[in-house]
């Protein structure tokens, strides 16, 4: 009779054991599910020195710009977060090869050459080459490239590699000075540690918003560049998210806002 009693109250025990386990199963189930849902967050690699108006680190220290609000936009509307992460111009497609980051929205060009490293979005804005110089500066765009002129340039840029091929051209005379920023290079140009500056138009035309000593002297003979959002090639997913959200923003109200706002015809 004892053992029978035994074997009823073993019983009983392991049935309120497992009853009282369900509802411990059954939390982190509900735990499991609510993380998935949750929104992914993307990194986003900009211009570590700084790339006005498409990205920067402005004075309050948040990073702002074209591109900046742009992302943030499509993230919203296509379910992504979106963290954003200064990287050095020049190492910023291995940062994005490494995993380090998982996108550039910072003004960048979509040349053949980098499309064989990465893919881009859609594109979004076209860009032309210029030389910026001093308001006194008498000399001619071919005197600059042929009378021994020193010429600054960010380096890694698509302007960059131009004048780095059209120096090797034959007539072409002048020294190529290269920079962490577009920013640097322009801070030697009035004390004449340089005599120009090549950039993309639209980056000169923040430029010449606060120094007013300075001129868009003309515009290299180069083909026009269009700009694109890089992602890795095996990220389809998050091409598939970027372009159809770029589209959407594009066809909205806000997309003409962000252009007025940050003087980007």
């Amino acid at each position: 009779m004892k053992r029978l009693a035994f074997a009823v109250a073993l019983v009983l025990g392991l049935a309120l054991a497992g009853c009282q386990k369900a509802p411990e199963k059954a939390a982190d189930n509900a735990t499991a599910n609510a993380t998935s849902a949750e929104e992914k967050t993307i990194i986003n690699g900009i211009d570590g020195g700084g790339f006005p108006p498409y990205a920067f680190v402005d004075k309050e220290g948040k990073t702002v710009g074209f591109d900046v609000e742009a992302i943030e936009w499509i993230g919203k509307k296509m379910g992504f977060k979106v963290k954003h992460q200064p990287v050095e111009w020049s190492a910023i497609i291995p940062a994005l090869e490494a995993k380090k980051i998982d996108i550039i929205c910072s003004g960048m060009s979509a040349t053949a050459e980098r499309a064989e490293r990465v893919a881009f979005s859609d594109s979004y804005y076209k860009v032309t080459q210029v030389l910026v110089v001093k308001n006194d500066s008498k000399a001619t765009l071919e005197q600059m490239l042929t009378t021994g002129k020193k010429i600054g340039v960010q380096r890694g840029t698509v302007t960059a590699k131009y004048l780095e091929d059209l120096s090797k051209k034959p007539g072409m005379k002048f020294k190529l000075v290269q920079y962490d920023s577009t920013d640097l290079a322009m801070q030697d140009l009035p004390v004449g540690r340089i005599d120009g500056s090549g950039m993309d138009n639209t980056i000169a035309k923040d430029v010449l918003k606060k120094d007013k000593e300075a001129k868009v002297l003309g515009t290299f003979d180069a083909p026009a560049e269009n700009y694109g959002y890089a992602m890795r090639k095996d990220d389809v997913e998050l091409q598939k998210k970027v372009n159809e959200g770029l589209k959407l923003l594009m066809a909205d109200p806000y997309w003409q806002q962000l252009k007025k706002k940050y003087d980007i015809d």
